[in-house]
């Protein structure tokens, strides 16, 4: 395990299975005037357009370049299931990233939130401190500044260990943070819990009274805090003689209100004590010689009285028992927050959270929850456990890929991410608009598993963004299969309906319209807008001539049907298939079978220009006609099967001609300074065609020998020669071994895209290869970097980042299905029904 305090320059690779807190160098963002400087036109409209949201509308905007969120290397595993919120605890033990209103973020460590450890020995207090390194200016009543050579954390989403060896005091304790994040399960996945059960080992020869005090803050540390009318009640639940008593801490603010529960088990052997409430702004002497005095805390009853405008309170529970001489003992508390009914930016609509479905939705759920969480975490464990050992126990998958395939999930629940009911009052013309009737199984889906959408990036504000999906997807339908349908079923409606709104594109001064019919969306909207109801919040490019977004919507449909063989969601997803590639079909300017790029920002290398046909958009482009054409012979329908076959054959022989120079495929076909450059991203089609057991045999669209040539040369060129091969793979190498500076895109790592090439590589046979391309990219992360728990969109050789925890990374679980499909463990390839 990790040292925390291991200091800048060191290197420790974690062992085996799971993240250890890794050192960093000095990188920071590209700034804004190194934006600015590509693009000053777009950049001046890009800062009215900023200044009218900032100031005017008094919103967050999707994007702000402005105000980009600082590199803190502190960030540990994230508490909260699915679409419930989460509140991020640091590797150090404090709690310091909140995402409980949805999709907004606040980064701040809250100092009063905190636990404390108490030992006793006959009688007598003879150790008492606060586990954490902090020596901050307020509550200095408090024994600060635990050492940090003597602890040591570990992480493993959703679980994560920090072990304290107490100084001279022959104890070790072991806080074990569990969340219940379990595949295949809707109900307990959604929840707005953590458990920390921690560990006792008394290596001494007497016995040894231990208490372990959690205390928190009423709110975030934020103004909030301050604004008056929160208060603080003790609380108790026995359920099948299973006690549980804690505080909870109503935080009551008009848009959002919820509420904090900080508890613990009564069992045999255990005690449980409170305060109600204490000031966290002043020096806390009370609640530490509460604590000091007999290892328990007062426990008065009856709830605080109101807070005053400009005062703020906490509370505190604690755990104690009694640990035997060369013993074990434990105790268990708990957090959890009940932000039931949630309102957007716009205020349009209010939206209950999934959990509600199981808790109810009254803001009174926190007793309930606690309970819950602390009487079932064995159940959890033991179901996490289950999924996590087979890839763990596997001797054939490096140590590094073991750890980055778990700990990416983390932004599953962490990015902004919704689940949210259905109205009672909805009906199936609600949600289908009025084209959308077609999708028969749009609202039974709905009604069922809920709405599902997480954010671009935690700086990138826009939901469900349909270019990046497309490589995060693997994550969700491998493991939540419902939500990636149900995800799908709401692209799907909105395909097929149009908002006729006209809108201003920042980058280039037009007007265009909001969302055109047969369609897919760039996104479903943003936090501080409307999601579902206003879609498209990126206003940088009109998306209606995107090339890549109905091709993306055809490839997942196809995917997600092969892996989970729902033919009623192939049914029907197959008209909007046919809309959307009938839409798509009006980019093929010259009749030869291929789409051609237009010469401006067409997909989702929106600063790469591309003109004519080029090797990303052109690939999909050929994949999509291919699934067209297994979509078509499953579903028996003749006319679609002998029109794409057609326009595959064409398009085939149009790719390989003006594309393919004898080692790989040129960028575009333009003649353009970036035309011959070697595109990391350049397979994407013939990695969704294997993905989807296809691009062999009958369905071969890439030559295979073009395949293995164009990824050896990107590994050599792209890997190899970037860096040493020690930071993953550049999205562009000129030929004569120089990355591609023609753009701020072209010169970057894209971390998703990395993991999809070596996803690539490994359904190709190149799986070391394949390893050693992503391993540039762990390493240089969650290592070098420091940036665990908030993985990067992009960096660059000259240590530059951007967008700070983002969505594509989740694209590694395409890494695990290419390792399971040359395992033999992938599913049969659909035939006719």
């Amino acid at each position: 395990m990790a040292s925390l305090t291991r200091r800048e320059g060191q290197r420790q690779t974690p062992p085996g299975w799971g993240w250890g807190r890794g050192s960093c160098g000095r990188w920071r963002y590209c700034t804004v005037s190194e934006v600015r400087s590509r693009c000053t036109a777009a950049a001046q409209r890009y800062l009215r357009w900023w200044y009218r949201k900032t100031h005017v509308e008094k919103k967050a905007p999707f994007i702000d370049l402005f105000n980009s969120l600082p590199l803190r290397q502190i960030y540990g595993c994230p508490l909260g299931g699915f679409g419930g919120g989460t509140i991020t605890r640091g590797w150090r033990g404090e709690f310091c990233r909140w995402q409980l209103n949805p999709g907004l973020y606040h980064y701040k460590t809250v100092i009063a939130d905190q636990f404390t450890v108490c030992l006793r020995r006959r009688g007598q207090t003879i150790y008492q401190q606060v586990l954490s390194v902090e020596r901050p200016n307020t509550l200095q009543g408090w024994n600060w500044g635990y050492c940090g050579h003597y602890a040591f954390y570990h992480a493993l989403y959703p679980r994560a260990w920090t072990v304290y060896q107490l100084p001279g005091q022959d104890v070790v304790l072991t806080c074990r943070q569990i969340t219940p994040i379990i595949p295949h399960d809707y109900q307990d996945t959604s929840l707005p819990v953590g458990v920390f059960v921690w560990e006792v080992e008394n290596e001494n020869d007497e016995d040894v009274d231990v208490s372990i005090m959690f205390t928190l803050r009423n709110g975030m540390g934020t103004k909030e805090d301050k604004r008056g009318g929160h208060w603080n009640e003790p609380f108790s639940v026995e359920k099948e003689g299973k006690r549980v008593s804690g505080v909870l801490l109503h935080h009551c603010i008009p848009v959002n209100p919820y509420t904090l529960a900080i508890s613990a088990r009564e069992k045999a052997g255990t005690g449980v004590t409170h305060i109600t409430a204490f000031n966290p702004a002043g020096t806390g002497q009370e609640v530490w010689q509460d604590l000091l005095s007999d290892g328990r805390l007062d426990s008065p009853a009856g709830k605080s009285s109101h807070t005053e405008k400009g005062e703020a309170t906490a509370a505190a529970v604690c755990a104690r028992c009694t640990v035997p001489a060369r013993g074990h003992g434990s105790v268990e508390l708990a957090l959890a927050w009940d932000m039931p009914c949630i309102h957007f930016g716009s205020k349009e609509k209010m939206h209950l959270r999934r959990y509600t479905r199981y808790f109810g939705s009254s803001g009174d759920a926190g007793p309930a929850l606690s309970h819950y969480a602390l009487t079932h975490y064995e159940q959890w464990e033991e179901k996490i456990e289950a999924w996590q050992k087979p890839i763990l126990e596997d001797s054939e998958l490096p140590p590094w890929y073991k750890s980055a395939l778990f700990n990416e999930l983390y932004f599953l629940a962490d990015g902004g991410t919704l689940w949210v009911e259905l109205p009672p009052e909805a009906c199936a013309e609600d949600v289908q608009g009025p084209r959308g009737a077609g999708l028969s199984q749009l609202f039974p889906v709905l009604q069922e598993y809920g709405r599902f959408a997480y954010l671009e990036g935690q700086e990138y504000r826009m939901y469900n963004t349909y270019d990046v999906h497309f490589y995060a997807s693997f994550a969700l339908v491998m493991l939540w299969p419902k939500l990636e349908i149900s995800l799908q079923y709401d692209i799907a409606a909105a395909v097929l309906n149009e908002d006729t709104q006209p809108r201003l594109y920042l980058m280039n001064g037009q007007t265009a319209q909001v969302k055109l019919k047969n369609v897919v969306p760039h996104d479903i909207g943003e936090p501080s807008d409307e999601p579902w109801q206003h879609v498209n919040a990126y206003l940088i490019h009109d998306t209606a001539s995107w090339k890549d977004l109905n091709l993306k919507f055809v490839l997942q449909v196809y995917r997600d049907y092969y892996l989970t063989h729902d033919s009623t969601y192939l049914r029907d997803m197959w008209p909007v298939c046919q809309a959307v590639m009938d839409s798509e079909l009006k980019f093929d300017t010259d009749n030869d079978g291929l789409i051609e790029n237009a010469g401006f920002a067409d997909q989702t290398y929106d600063a790469w220009v591309a003109t004519g046909a080029s090797a990303y958009c052109g690939s999909l482009w050929l994949a999509a006609v291919c699934m067209m054409c297994k979509m078509a012979e499953i579903l028996d329908d003749g006319g679609v099967l002998h029109k794409y076959s057609a326009i595959l054959q064409k398009g085939s022989e149009a790719f390989e001609r003006l594309l393919w120079n004898g080692k790989y495929y040129n960028y575009d076909s333009s003649k353009g300074i970036s035309s011959t450059s070697i595109m990391s991203d350049q397979c994407a089609g013939q990695w969704f065609l294997r993905a989807c057991g296809l691009g062999q045999g009958e369905f071969e669209v890439f030559p295979k020998s073009h395949v293995l040539s164009a990824l050896k040369t990107i590994f050599e060129m792209n890997v190899m020669g970037f860096s040493d091969g020690t930071m993953g793979a550049v999205n562009g190498m000129r030929p004569d071994g120089v990355p591609d500076t023609t753009s701020l895109q072209s010169n970057e790592v894209w971390v998703g895209v990395v993991y999809a090439l070596a996803a690539t590589m490994i359904q190709e046979g190149l799986v070391q290869e394949g390893f050693r391309t992503a391993e540039g990219c762990y390493r240089t992360v969650w290592e070098r970097l420091g940036m665990a728990f908030q993985t990067p969109e992009a960096y660059c050789q000259r240590k530059l980042f951007r967008s700070l925890a983002y969505m594509r990374p989740l694209s590694i679980w395409s890494m695990q299905l290419a390792l399971e499909s040359r395992a033999g463990r992938a599913p049969d390839s659909p035939t006719h029904e």
